[in-house]
């Protein structure tokens, strides 16, 4: 009977997983990890049923360019927050005239900031990845759209605010807003289906809109918005997956226990590694959690994004895939925060060693361009440290008939200041996860770990801090 119910209810229940998976991702992102070493890829296969082949269109949203509604929506983008900050708000660093401008466009004035840990590492990505997806939802490529964050950024730096200009700013806005913005492009275009109609049409056109608003202004714009028209041979059809987790987790702190309390975690990958791999963002991976916490609703937003990849071995019992990724990674909790960009070079492994015994490995190396890690000796009032540095993650996994499953993974990273007290950081973490699929799309799952951070200054007594953690979650999965 329990299955017969289960039957019925479950492709109404995966709609509506569909929905809310978007706009979960969309309330971490849009009001504007894990760490820069996590997994990039945790729990996704090599789907080795798939002969890889390079494409043979490169860019298969790419269509006809409009350069006049891009710079017009780059110019919206820019217009919005300004009118609100300075004529609503009323915020006097936006009061800008020729002599603020005049200084602004000096190099030698550009001076790192201090503004909040939110606002220069999750609130400046977003609103670059506004400036990609003026081009890249008006026929651009990826790569043709790239140069507009770093545009948008500079312009805003010079001409929208009184203060200095901030590299940190330049460098979040532009970097960041490439990684998000391609990944908000594709999972917009990726749910809107112009064969469908009704509710669910005006449902999906909305929720694609509030992930990239861009894209959504582009549609109402050209009149696409609810039209129903055939999809053309070019309509995205990669393979998404998702999962969402509610549950309990207790982060303990330096010397101090932490709260017990519930959260929510969501994951959405988008493709899979080895098919399409030529294709920037082929294969995304998105990891958000939010619950009950003393310092933020959102504690986490981690984005793994492909930028080219090799195949390395193929053959009936082992698959390897070499993948060049951007990373994005946010982590603000009650007990630990960090924030960073950084590329690595990732090598996927898949082993058959029965019928139904999988094992998966994944190995990462790479910079660290920026990264922001806490300071508790608070640098001219800023409590946290930017600076560059290095990676690297190693991870495994096994898999039992795709009903357990058992995953371990390691990061470590270093960053030297290059702006705050003179120092350098190591930062480490262990977890590992187990999962048990109850029924199919249901699973009970359980992660162990801990952050370690240790601080060394040279003029300031060294730190050393554990952050042990655990969470407890009953999750549903499904493939869209």
């Amino acid at each position: 009977m329990i299955n017969y119910l289960i039957r019925k209810i479950q492709p109404g229940v995966k709609f509506v997983v569909k929905q809310i998976t978007s706009l979960l991702l969309l309330l971490l992102l849009a009001p504007l990890p894990l760490l820069a070493f996590q997994q990039p890829l945790p729990g996704q296969q090599i789907n080795k049923d798939t002969t890889v082949k390079p494409p043979a269109k490169p860019d298969y949203f790419a269509s006809r360019k409009k350069f006049g509604r891009s710079a017009l929506l780059l110019g919206v983008a820019e217009l919005t927050p300004w009118t609100f900050d300075r004529f609503i708000g009323g915020a006097y660093d936006y009061k800008v005239d020729f002599g603020t401008i005049k200084h602004n466009i000096n190099l030698r004035n550009w001076a790192f900031d201090n503004d909040p840990f939110v606002t220069n590492q999750f609130a400046h990505p977003f609103h670059g990845s506004t400036y990609f997806n003026a081009f890249r939802a008006n026929g651009y490529t990826f790569w043709q759209s790239v140069p507009a964050p770093f545009v948008g950024s500079y312009i805003w730096e010079t001409l929208s605010e009184r203060q200095s200009p901030a590299p940190n700013d330049f460098i979040n806005t532009s970097f960041g807003g490439v990684i998000l913005g391609e990944m908000t492009f594709r999972l917009s275009t990726r749910i809107v289906n112009n064969q469908s109609r009704g509710f669910k049409r005006q449902a999906a056109e909305a929720v694609a809109l509030l992930i990239d608003p861009m894209n959504g202004l582009n549609r109402i714009i050209n009149g696409k918005w609810g039209k129903v028209t055939p999809n053309s041979s070019e309509h995205d059809s990669s393979k998404v997956y998702g999962e969402i987790d509610i549950g309990m987790r207790r982060i303990n702190g330096y010397n101090k226990a932490g709260n017990l309390g519930w959260y929510g975690h969501a994951k959405l990958l988008y493709g899979t590694p080895d098919e399409n791999y030529r294709v920037p963002f082929s294969n995304i991976a998105i990891n958000a959690e939010f619950g009950k916490d003393d310092s933020t609703a959102v504690n986490v937003v981690s984005a793994y994004g492909s930028l080219a990849g090799w195949e390395v071995t193929s053959t009936d019992k082992v698959e390897q895939v070499a993948v060049l990724s951007a990373n994005y990674d946010y982590i603000h909790n009650q007990q630990f925060f960090y924030g960073g960009q950084s590329i690595k070079i990732n090598l996927y492994s898949e082993y058959d060693l029965a019928k139904k015994i999988k094992i998966n490995t994944v190995i990462s190396a790479g910079p660290i361009i920026l990264g922001a890690a806490p300071d508790i000796y608070r640098y001219h009032g800023r409590d946290y440290d930017y600076g560059s540095g290095a990676s690297a993650s190693v991870s495994a996994g096994i898999k039992f008939d795709d009903r357990l499953s058992y995953t371990i993974h390691y990061g470590t990273g270093w960053l030297g200041s290059l702006n705050g007290y003179a120092s350098h950081y190591f930062i480490h973490t262990v977890s590992s996860e187990i999962s048990a699929k109850i029924i199919d799309g249901f699973s009970l799952a359980g992660e162990p770990g801990y952050f370690s951070l240790s601080s060394y200054y040279k003029n300031h007594p060294e730190l050393h801090k554990n952050y042990p953690y655990l969470r407890l979650s009953a999750r549903y999965s499904v493939n869209f």
